[in-house]
């Protein structure tokens, strides 16, 4: 994937769905015979949060879904599966990752499941079970002003880092539809930002980390961020009673902090709710 000069499309270990029983970038509901009303040629897969999922516009009920004002035809997301309904022809999923819940339906293709050599496809598909991790590839649809995703690909995570790792690149490409590329922040506030730091002497100022521009928040947030900052700390980041026992806050004031730094995305919580680290450009 690149997000340097320009948003480009990512497999993220699907390998575009060529990978195992996937599907082909292009593929979309409906007949392909039509002329003109395909989007093939311009799919992408792109990494998204549930929220963004349920936040998803779509101008008319045949207009695509868009995200940050942009179309988006693939789309790959994690989640935990809080609840799985087997039905005659499809399975559906309810998974949650924290920023909201959706449903996924994968349709039970009886014919390919038979050429595997079983009537369920059980042996050759990895077991997906309650309360554990997933990672969904699919297309986001809406029927009876119901949305839910029409998965391709859906698979458990075996590495829990894979949740960190889509969470950040789900976040990198929100913010490069939103704020735009790297190197366009790094040029625009090179020049009056230079080399500054987050402050914490007082006041609300705003201030820049690594180029790129800081709002006003509390003390007690600015606190915890340096602390995030400065303190040895593994890929796990720090728990929340570290912190404050680092930062000589009690865990009320901890949590609060956070609260203002997820909210700015100037953190991102780890392997729980309470352990976090930066998230750096």
């Amino acid at each position: 994937m690149d997000y340097g000069g320009g948003y480009s499309t990512t497999s993220y270990g699907a390998q575009g769905g060529a990978g195992g029983g996937g599907f082909m970038g292009g593929s979309q509901s409906g007949s392909q015979g039509g002329a003109g009303k395909g989007t093939y040629g311009k799919d992408t897969l792109r990494p998204v949060t549930i929220k963004q999922i349920v936040d998803a516009q779509q101008p008319h009920p045949d207009a695509e879904f868009k995200i940050d004002e942009v179309e988006i035809t693939q789309i790959s997301f994690v989640g935990q599966i809080r609840n799985i309904s087997t039905q005659t022809t499809n399975i559906t999923y309810k998974l949650d990752d924290g920023t909201g819940t959706v449903e996924v339906k994968q349709w039970i293709d009886a014919d390919a499941a038979n050429s595997m050599g079983t009537l369920d496809g059980t042996v050759s598909k990895p077991k997906l079970v309650e309360n554990e991790w997933a990672r969904v590839w699919g297309r986001l649809k809406a029927f009876n002003n119901r949305r839910h995703v029409g998965a391709h690909v859906i698979r458990p995570i075996t590495d829990k880092m894979d949740i960190t790792y889509h969470l950040l690149e789900a976040t990198y490409v929100h913010l490069y539809f939103t704020k735009g590329s790297l190197d366009s922040i790094k040029q625009e506030n090179g020049t009056a930002t230079g080399n500054q730091e987050v402050g914490y002497g007082g006041g609300g100022a705003d201030t820049s980390m690594n180029g790129r521009s800081i709002p006003n928040v509390s003390m007690n947030a600015r606190n915890v961020y340096r602390v995030l900052r400065d303190s040895p700390q593994n890929n796990e980041g720090l728990h929340v009673q570290n912190i404050a026992s680092l930062a000589s806050m009690n865990v009320n004031e901890v949590l609060k902090a956070g609260d203002e730094l997820l909210s700015h995305s100037m953190i991102f919580t780890t392997v729980d709710d309470n352990t976090w680290a930066l998230l750096e450009f």
